[in-house]
């Protein structure tokens, strides 16, 4: 059984500070076991406008990495039910979110090894409250820009995000607008397993309280304009976990919402 998760909400008592501004919306997941870090972090992203999410083991923290889109990732290493490496390795076969590992060891050969592990960056215990929002806010910049490219593309499928239109092999798909946001999000996150409960927040702002068919619908739509036609089939579905637009090596196949 899942633990409950922590979150928290940017305060809106007065006008946030320019710095704050920068800050909001951006959403951060803290998986610590320390109760006192833990809440020390929740607390000063709070302040500083970030939406802030906690969970206390390596188990837990892997499935909100996996289920929900966060912005960056503070990841202990020593946590109990699995390590931060275990977390990472995991979490690299799926997706690329930005991750700041934090760990008591701070021997060179430990940070090496969490870097080749999946890690962005490395800071060790005790750390700098300042120097780690300096870190996140150098990876979340990073990630900001490339998602602000205004041309997307996945092997011979092209989106043109100004013009509002998608192309394969040079010629133009003929989408509605929400199949449109959908591509967009399955292009932006190129490569990444995206969840249905995932898909139905950004797209269609509701979650599975509503009909849980949805996005199924869009999806077995949005395949017969984007893969039927073509040989090589570009969206996949990842049973019990859910889509991933990328090109594959493999011989295609014929897949189901």
């Amino acid at each position: 059984m899942l633990a409950a998760v922590q979150s928290s909400t940017p305060r809106a008592r007065a006008p946030p500070c320019a710095r704050h501004l920068e800050n909001r919306h951006l959403r951060v997941l803290i998986i610590e076991d320390e109760e006192k870090t833990s809440s020390y972090l929740l607390r000063g992203l709070t302040e500083l406008g970030y939406t802030a999410d906690t969970a206390s083991n390596g188990t837990d923290g892997l499935h909100y990495a996996m289920e929900f889109d966060y912005d960056a990732i503070v990841l202990d290493l020593m946590l109990p039910g699995m390590d931060g490496y275990a977390v990472l390795e995991n979490l690299r076969r799926h997706k690329n979110t930005p991750v700041i590992m934090l760990s008591a060891r701070g021997a060179v050969d430990d940070r090496v090894k969490g870097l080749r592990k999946g890690a962005d960056d490395y800071l060790p215990k005790p750390f700098s409250f300042t120097e780690l929002v300096a870190r996140l806010q150098v990876q979340t910049r990073r990630r900001n820009e490339n998602l602000e490219a205004t041309v997307l593309q996945v092997d011979d499928l092209v989106i043109d995000l100004l013009a509002r239109k998608a192309t394969r092999g040079g010629q133009r798909l003929d989408l509605t607008a929400k199949e449109f946001s959908l591509l967009c999000l399955l292009a932006r996150h190129q490569g990444e397993i995206l969840s249905k409960l995932m898909i139905a927040e950004q797209v269609w702002d509701m979650n599975f309280d509503s009909d849980v068919n949805v996005v199924e619908v869009a999806i077995k739509r949005l395949r017969t304009k984007v893969d039927a036609p073509y040989p090589a089939k570009l969206l996949h579905t990842v049973r019990g976990m859910g889509y991933v637009l990328e090109a594959r090596d493999d011989a295609p196949q014929a897949e189901v919402a």
